[in-house]
């Protein structure tokens, strides 16, 4: 499959970069320049830049900044270790204070009917020792973040939930699909309907849900999954309540990504036009949880459209999920290529299928008909653009699209089958996650052959590219979403063989993290599928 990447290539200066920026806070404005000194200050092996725009303040803002600018500092603007940390210690609280552990309500050491299959003793014990991982990661929001939000990155929310754990001391957003899938599986319903509850409520405050619950992602989203969430609650517990409150809050969000910056259209060979879907953070400056980093990847360009442009891309490949892989990279071998704002991809587009199909489930079973067939339409005509535009009869694959570079977002572009990115990434098979195309036999039969030939199989999983390119979203890592998505598509198949591949990678995937579980007593986040129980490795920070 090792086609050419055919990824339109022109430079970042080609036109200014006009796009949306959302303003951030003044207390994360400040504490960037906390993490540059940082930076300056510690070792790089010894520093995680996330951990100091998590601070919180223990008096009022001007107060420290003016302590901050009386610390004596070099020409390069590091200070002494010992005044740098005795200057963190009184005037902030350490990062993550600002959430408190509360006991979950729905937690029951061995519920009734967990994993009823699991058999094997030692297995089934693993399994509750994971189960038992929800009581250290459930949090609620502390008291001081509600009565002065100004002294918090962190953003105030309505009820308990569960973080991910290690450096991500906040609620994510599609990591959270997977957490109520979980949560699901340890029946506890009332903390999966918590969550949802969350990020309803950052859709309403700022019109879709945030990439995380901090001041500093303001800027963007993430892969939009809080429909899928609901409807698996729906399926467990047949709730009509959350349903009802769910739909208005998914079609605000609908439209936040059908909004003018996240639609290009492409007028395909039946002269047919197709409005889909594209990342675009709304951002053009560093990452402000990652500000000294990304100034120093941006520091080979000469002018500050340059920056701005290559800020705006890092931003919208960190709304993917996707941060980083050469996926979204005009020139693999070099980050600062990265192009993810012109490119159609195939997994996003995927999502928004999955939110037209769930939203007219949801209307259906509220009442509203118009509201259910307007998006049954939609979904249909966003499956005929998976076959125009995304799909590739020789690779048996859906493909991302890149689009030719500097277009605007009203002007439709006509289909070349050269845009198609004919390289291999795991996301070309989610799309088998989405009924409409797994309930298809012969379709899911030619995709798993191709999934079977591609490279991507490997001993522990599902490889996430074929690109050792030492990003985290590259090879030889996998991921637990990716593995779920395709195993759960393939396994929902009518085809014996497609299902004997899902059962096979489950197995693969599920052995590793038992091995790795056992050496090291902890869960990661990513695995290496090169060798059973080997957690992975690659990215800006250490792995969790």
């Amino acid at each position: 499959m090792a086609a050419a990447n055919h990824s339109p290539s022109s430079p970042y200066s080609c036109a200014k970069d006009s796009g949306p920026v959302i303003p951030t806070t003044s207390l994360v404005t400040f504490l960037e320049r906390v993490q540059e000194t940082a930076f300056q200050t510690y070792e790089r092996s010894k520093f995680d830049h996330k951990d100091f725009i998590d601070l919180s303040l223990k008096f009022d803002l001007s107060t420290t900044v003016k302590a901050f600018d009386e610390i004596s500092k070099t020409e390069n603007g590091s200070v002494s270790t010992k005044d740098f940390e005795e200057f963190i210690g009184k005037w902030f609280k350490s990062a993550g204070e600002d959430l408190v552990y509360v006991e979950p309500k729905d937690f029951e050491t061995e519920p009734y009917g967990f994993l009823p299959k699991v058999e094997n003793p030692e297995v089934r014990a693993w399994a509750l020792e994971v189960h038992g991982l929800w009581k250290k990661l459930s949090r609620e929001v502390s008291s001081s973040v509600h009565d002065h939000p100004e002294l918090h990155t962190l953003l105030p929310l309505p009820v308990p939930g569960m973080i991910p754990g290690s450096r991500f001391r906040e609620v994510y957003y599609w990591d959270s699909y997977w957490v109520i899938r979980g949560l699901l599986a340890s029946k506890m319903h009332e903390t999966a309907k918590a969550i949802v509850t969350n990020l309803i409520s950052l859709l309403d405050t700022y019109g879709y849900v945030l990439n995380g619950a901090r001041a500093y992602y303001t800027n963007r989203s993430q892969p939009p999954l809080l429909s899928a969430m609901v409807y698996e609650i729906y399926n467990r517990t047949g709730d009509v309540g959350l349903v009802k409150k769910a739909l208005p809050a998914l079609l605000k969000e609908y439209q936040f990504w059908n909004s003018e910056i996240h639609t290009m259209i492409i007028h395909d060979a039946e002269n047919c036009d197709h409005s889909l879907n594209r990342y675009y953070a709304m951002w053009n400056k560093p990452r402000p949880e990652a500000s000294a980093i990304d100034k120093r990847f941006a520091s080979k360009f000469l002018n500050v459209n340059e920056k701005q442009k290559f800020y705006r891309e890092l931003a919208s490949t960190a709304e993917s999920g996707w941060d980083f892989s050469t996926r979204w990279m005009r020139n693999p071998s070099e980050f600062t290529s990265l192009s993810t704002t012109t490119i159609l991809p195939v997994d996003l587009n995927a999502f928004m299928l999955r939110m037209e199909l769930d939203i007219a489930f949801f209307a259906k079973i509220v009442g509203d008909d118009a509201i259910a067939e307007d998006f049954l339409t939609a979904s249909h005509t966003r499956k005929k653009a998976f076959n125009s535009v995304f799909w590739n009869e020789n690779m048996g694959q859906w493909v991302d699209y890149w689009l030719n570079y500097g277009a605007e977002p009203k002007e439709p572009q006509t289909w070349e089958a050269q845009n198609q990115n004919q390289n291999v990434f795991a996301s070309n098979f989610v799309p088998l996650w989405i009924d409409l195309f797994n309930s298809d036999t012969p379709l899911v039969e030619k995709v798993t052959r191709s999934l079977q030939s591609s490279g991507l199989l490997c001993a522990a999983g599902i490889a996430t590219s074929l690109t050792n390119s030492g990003h985290q979203w590259d090879f030889p890592n996998g991921w637990a979403p990716i593995q779920h998505m395709i195993v759960e598509g393939l396994w929902r198949s009518a085809s014996t063989e497609a299902r004997k591949v899902a059962r096979d990678i489950a197995e693969r995937w599920i052995r590793a993290n038992y091995v790795a579980y056992k050496k090291t007593g902890t869960m990661h986040e990513k695995y290496n599928v090169e060798k059973c129980g080997e957690y992975g490795a690659g990215g800006i920070y250490r792995p969790q």
